[in-house]
């Protein structure tokens, strides 16, 4: 199984904002840290204040925070929500789909897969969190300059 790039970042994000001190971030700060592409960061921002577990600001000032407490967040629900699509295989359009055992054990291989992840918190994923801070503090600040957020209507301001 593997996530794709926009569950990758949903993660990261939500592991950054658990972990820094202020407890927001911009996407500028998480896009330059990281080196992610500001665009698809701002599609995963949206996506998370949608599934109501980013709270967003905009203008000066602004960024995005966790709406709930990292006890509260659970992972597997954030990768529901990341991967609406969780196939691991498409079986739709094979030939021998009607006799075909494989999807089964397939969706029940995902099923298994989601059950682990939502036993783990993002407080879990954060729990070695004095060391993910010095980490995140050890990446390059972002340029200075004026500051992109991202609002929940998914426009951007300056």
């Amino acid at each position: 199984m593997q996530l794709t790039r926009h569950t990758d970042y949903a993660l990261r994000v939500l592991l950054h904002l658990a972990v820094v001190p202020t407890g927001r971030a911009t996407i500028p700060e998480i896009s330059e840290a990281y080196g992610l592409s500001r665009n698809h960061l701002m599609k995963v921002v949206h996506g998370l204040a949608l599934g109501g577990f980013l709270d967003t600001q905009r203008g000066r000032g602004g960024g995005f925070t966790l709406a709930k407490l990292p006890t509260e967040i659970r992972i597997g629900a954030v990768v529901r929500h990341s991967e609406p699509d969780m196939k691991m295989a498409d079986c739709s359009n094979c030939a021998i789909r009607p006799a075909c055992g494989l999807s089964g054990v397939l969706a029940e291989a995902t099923n298994a897969f989601l059950a682990v992840l939502d036993r783990y918190s993002l407080a879990d994923a954060a729990r070695d969190r004095g060391r993910l801070a010095a980490l995140i503090a050890a990446l390059p600040a972002p340029a200075t300059g004026l500051s992109e957020t991202c609002a929940p209507s998914g426009r951007h301001s300056d």
